[in-house]
């Protein structure tokens, strides 16, 4: 895991943070009040789970429990801790327990406004549900969140950093107030094209954004299958696209749900840096793989980040952290 040395507090007087304001981000950090628990299946290896977020302390982010282990069954939700993103994140800890499919009950938590909580799961894949964020949102806005006493880190970038993969690219820039991601598709099929959306975090209704589903194209099912993949996969909790047309006998829930799925998946891996970051985000036919291997390159130009937190006046702490491990990741 990598580890964050934070130290010389100075006041920031850089016009950057002058709009960052207590009105716009919450200063303290939040847990929930109760314990919420959520059934369902993998989407990949169609096992049934069972998941339970239940309240924790302060500065001690998210992380996974696999309760179904007996030993060494905790998993920090980092980006270090990526082991694959062949199709979804999976995350594993240094003795190989591993958890699947986390980026939507992890955007479902960034866009809620959680930062401490431990997620107990009985089975190595958290469930699907209906394919997006919104049943793990809907539930978690029914619980009342509990302010916590230490202050929450806001990860700010001071120039651009950018990652180019063949055609894929992804790149932040620095932004006075929020998270906003600019996402654009390439799909040769008809149906997808070249769509594309932008979305501000802090200030745009996210409904459309976790309420849009998984996807994938019909043809590409069969090679999925043949990987030990989307065997709990369904019309019921995922979009599937022919040539023409959308099998799905609803069709899309809005005009735009393929790159708004991406930008929630998108969402939901960022929360894997360990903060939430603020910046201008652009991303060209981008997934799993691109975004974690975008988190590790901006982790290793620490020079360009500054973690930011929120009060009468500002205060900024630079980062010390040692450099990333180099681990594989599937595109």
């Amino acid at each position: 895991m990598i580890l964050f040395f934070l130290e010389t507090i100075v006041v920031l007087e850089d016009l950057l943070y002058s709009s960052i304001t207590s009105s716009m981000h919450d200063i303290y950090q939040k847990t929930l009040s109760k314990s919420l628990t959520f059934k369902g299946i993998g989407l990949h290896s169609g096992k049934p789970s069972t998941v339970k977020i239940t309240p924790a302390e302060e500065d001690k982010g998210i992380v996974f429990k696999r309760i179904d282990l007996d030993n060494n069954n905790s998993i920090k939700a980092n980006y270090a801790n990526v082991s694959s993103t062949k199709l979804c994140t999976t995350l594993k800890n240094n003795n190989g327990a591993k958890v699947s499919t986390v980026e939507h009950l992890l955007a479902a938590i960034y866009i809620a406004g959680i930062d401490n909580a431990i997620i107990e799961i009985d089975n190595e894949e958290v469930p699907i549900m209906d394919g997006s964020a919104k049943e793990f949102l809907d539930d978690i806005k029914l619980v009342e969140l509990k302010n916590q006493f230490k202050k929450r880190k806001y990860l700010t970038v001071l120039n651009k950093i950018e990652l180019n993969d063949g055609k894929r690219k992804i790149s932040i820039e620095p932004n006075q107030s929020s998270l906003e991601v600019n996402f654009q598709l390439n799909y040769e099929n008809n149906i997808i094209g070249n769509q594309k959306n932008a979305v501000d975090f802090q200030k745009d209704k996210l409904d459309d954004v976790t309420s849009s589903r998984t996807f994938c194209l019909y043809k590409d099912i069969e090679k999925i299958k043949k990987l030990g993949l989307a065997k709990g996969g369904s019309l019921e909790n995922a979009i599937v696209v022919d040539d023409q047309r959308i099998l799905n006998k609803s069709g899309l829930r809005n005009e735009k749900e393929f790159v708004n799925h991406k930008i929630l998946d998108l969402a939901g891996d960022f929360l894997l840096s360990g903060y939430r970051i603020i910046g201008k985000v652009f991303c060209y036919h981008g997934g799993h793989g691109l975004t974690n291997l975008f988190l590790r390159k901006m982790f290793e130009k620490k020079s360009l980040l500054k973690i930011v937190e929120l009060d009468n006046v500002f205060f900024s702490k630079e980062i010390k952290l040692k450099r990333t491990p180099k681990i594989a990741v599937n595109a």
